[in-house]
């Protein structure tokens, strides 16, 4: 008999942890294989909620926020190149951060059409790999259309402002639950597991969780 398992996963798609992390917890998941039955949902956090339409340059912001030099930063994105190649997740060159709050929009009309799981790495890739700005309503439309969600609705919700507020209170929440960094993964609602942790790592809490329950 399978064990249920329910899996909140808190995140932005600006962080490459995050694409990490989730990489590394399906690929866990997977080596699991059918003694489990996980349900992952997705949930918003921004990590620059105020940054403008044309986003900002990666060295300029990683340089004012975390007082990282060209040199640190690059090495950084060096380790991180490596850690995504290690969970199958490739990284291309990223120049720019952007705003994410109109993806965050769109994924949560995805949770409702049961693509947000799908979107989401669509996303992530779409930024991630390929450079590509994810406050662009034209690259969220061709995200939504490549997991198949119909791309006539997904326009309507990117122009008419629809699910902002359903969108803040669940980032609310989750300042309120104090997740302060993300990825923020937590386990059938009790138990809290933070950062991009290796595959064998997320096998070992998993295992525990279920354990315990």
């Amino acid at each position: 008999m399978k064990q249920a398992l329910t899996i909140d996963f808190v995140s932005d798609i600006a962080c490459p942890w995050c694409a990490i992390g989730l990489s590394s917890l399906q690929l866990a998941l997977a080596r699991l294989g059918d003694t489990i039955d996980a349900e992952i949902a997705v949930h918003p956090f921004e990590l620059n909620p105020q940054m403008g339409p044309a986003g900002e340059a990666i060295v300029d912001y990683l340089g004012k926020k975390y007082g990282r030099t060209p040199a640190q930063i690059a090495e950084t994105q060096a380790m991180i190149r490596e850690r995504g190649a290690s969970v199958g997740f490739t990284f291309g060159p990223r120049t720019q951060v952007y705003n994410t709050f109109d993806a965050h929009r769109l994924l949560h009309w995805a949770g409702i059409k049961g693509k947000q799981l799908p979107l989401k790495m669509a996303l992530l890739q779409a930024y991630h790999s390929d450079g590509k700005d994810p406050s662009n309503h034209g690259v969220l439309l061709e995200a939504a259309q490549s997991v198949g969600l119909d791309a006539a609705q997904a326009r309507d919700i990117l122009t008419s402002g629809i699910y902002a507020d359903e969108v803040r209170a669940e980032e609310q929440n989750n300042q309120e639950m104090g997740i302060q960094s993300v990825p923020a993964i937590i386990f059938n609602r009790r138990f809290l597991v933070t950062g991009g942790q290796p595959v064998e790592q997320f096998v070992k809490v998993i295992e525990q969780v279920l354990a315990e329950t």
